[in-house]
């Protein structure tokens, strides 16, 4: 059996996984370019730019957001949790992905669990949500997450979208 480990990505784990998005974004049938691209609506270039080599890196080494990787045998990418810390006390789990091939096997709820043990100052954290993405919705509340508000949103790129906002108070645990 595979040993999955969790753990916060190093530079080269973010430039590997950027790669691994990059290549995925070419099969227009692939599930990252449905969820990001057609599901939402997401210009490919803006989805492109937001994945490359140059801005992922650059959003780690920022400051602005952390990333974890769950890997299969400390080398393999099964999926990965960007975190945006907000302010002193709120996070928001900007992304949570975990590749179709390795869905149904526990792994979002590992990775999740790892992130959220990781934050030590933060009491709150957020996430978004499709008003369609019923697995996602289902296992943020799985997770204690509960719903707080949905909205209509007005794109960059001139769509609207209806997300549902989940909060989760960790400071508490």
């Amino acid at each position: 059996m595979e040993k999955i480990t969790t753990n916060k990505a190093s530079q080269n784990g973010v430039r590997a996984l950027s790669r691994k998005l990059t290549e995925l974004l070419k099969d227009k049938s692939s599930q990252i370019y449905q969820d990001n691209v057609t599901r939402f609506g997401i210009p490919e270039k803006y989805v492109r730019q937001a994945f490359s080599e140059k801005t992922m890196p650059e959003t780690a080494t920022s400051g602005k957001s952390e990333f974890n990787l769950a890997l299969e045998n400390r080398c393999k990418i099964l999926g990965f949790a960007q975190m945006a810390q907000k302010n002193e006390s709120l996070a928001e789990l900007d992304r949570i992905v975990i590749f179709p091939e390795n869905t149904r096997k526990g792994i979002r709820t590992q990775l999740l669990s790892k992130v959220l043990a990781e934050q030590k100052r933060i009491r709150t954290i957020i996430v978004n949500a499709g008003e369609e993405e019923n697995h996602a919705r289902r296992s943020y509340e799985k997770n204690g997450f509960k719903p707080t508000i949905e909205t209509t949103i007005e794109t960059p790129w001139g769509n609207k979208l209806a997300p549902v906002t989940y909060q989760l108070e960790i400071g508490s645990q």
